[in-house]
């Protein structure tokens, strides 16, 4: 699974993103995160199967939504805790969260 998480600048997601994918890893799954910025989303929404967005954007989430709703990619907005998560656990919890409610669907990581 393809996984953009998305914060204004671009920094902050890129900590979120390793964490993800050092959980992923630990468990052994198939998920490669990246990260973004707000204003590269347009390009990288086309080519990811889940967008997770930084609680800071929330004011921006039904932008971003209709942004990635042509593609079939759903958008899962943040909890506030997510930077204090340093293990990448309940983030990846709230990743199979959306997999289980049929946000989206996992796929093969890609390289």
């Amino acid at each position: 699974m393809r996984i953009l998480v998305v914060c204004g600048a671009g920094a902050s997601s890129t900590f979120v993103a390793q964490r993800i994918n050092a959980a992923a890893r630990a468990r052994k799954l198939a998920y490669s995160a990246t990260a973004t910025n707000e204003a590269s989303l347009a390009q990288d929404v086309q080519t990811t199967d889940l967008v997770l967005l930084g609680p800071h954007l929330a004011p921006h989430l039904e932008q971003i939504q209709a942004l990635a709703e042509p593609h079939g990619v759903a958008v899962v907005l943040l909890g506030k805790d997510v930077f204090a998560d340093l293990d990448g656990t309940r983030t990846l919890a709230r990743i199979e969260e959306a997999i289980r409610d049929g946000a989206t669907r996992p796929t093969p990581a890609t390289n």
